[in-house]
């Protein structure tokens, strides 16, 4: 009788010892199945979604800069459209109403009208046969914008500038155009890269001075 009840006690023992052997195993596969895929979800690269700032466009005008222009150009016009990155903008200048097959000088300037203040230039601007063209430019264009001269031959504390302004390439056309009236001779001005451009023909005047459209722009 003892060692029927030995043999039975170690059968039994090792029969618990194997379903609790069975149970652990399981346990462990289930767990590292996790601990992988907890693994594999942090090694992925995080969506666009997840890293990119979403997009925002924002549209507005640019109006021509004087009377003299609107006397001579009468249909001069432009449309800007920004939109909105997560490192940088992307703006887009489209023109009508033009003098046809010219150049002009797009700048971002502190204020519309004379003397403009700090000034950025941006990008050249072609018009067409009809008078329409377009550029697009890639930066900072958002309540952010602004120039700083710490030191140097010039010294200028952090200054934002929120408005467009858009310039003949070349001085002689829009005194051609009787764009100056009175004027014997074309006016000259340093907004292009040889700093011999035309005046300003278009520019952000239906924004206020101090609150141009950039400034609207987060």
């Amino acid at each position: 009788m003892t060692l029927f009840l030995t043999r039975w006690w170690k059968v039994s023992s090792l029969a618990a010892l194997g379903l609790i052997a069975l149970v652990l195993m399981s346990a462990c596969s289930v767990n590292g199945a996790a601990f992988t895929n907890s693994l594999s979800s942090a090694s992925k690269p995080a969506t666009a979604a997840q890293t990119n700032v979403a997009s925002k466009t924002f549209t507005f005008s640019m109006v021509p800069s004087s009377s003299n222009i609107s006397a001579c150009l009468p249909h001069a016009s432009a449309s800007v459209t920004v939109t909105t990155g997560s490192l940088n903008d992307t703006m887009k200048v489209s023109v009508s109403g033009l003098a046809p097959s010219t150049g002009y000088d797009l700048f971002i300037i502190q204020t519309p009208g004379a003397p403009f203040g700090i000034s950025w230039y941006q990008s050249d601007v072609h018009t067409d046969s009809t008078g329409a063209g377009s550029a697009t430019v890639k930066g900072i264009f958002n309540v952010e914008t602004f120039s700083v001269s710490p030191g140097g031959t010039v010294t200028f504390s952090a200054t934002h500038q929120y408005h467009l302004g858009l310039w003949f390439n070349s001085p002689k056309v829009p005194f051609n155009l009787g764009c100056e009236p009175g004027a014997t001779s074309p006016i000259v001005t340093p907004f292009n890269g040889q700093q011999h451009a035309g005046i300003q023909v278009l520019n952000t005047s239906n924004f206020p001075a101090n609150a141009g459209p950039l400034s609207q722009i987060s």
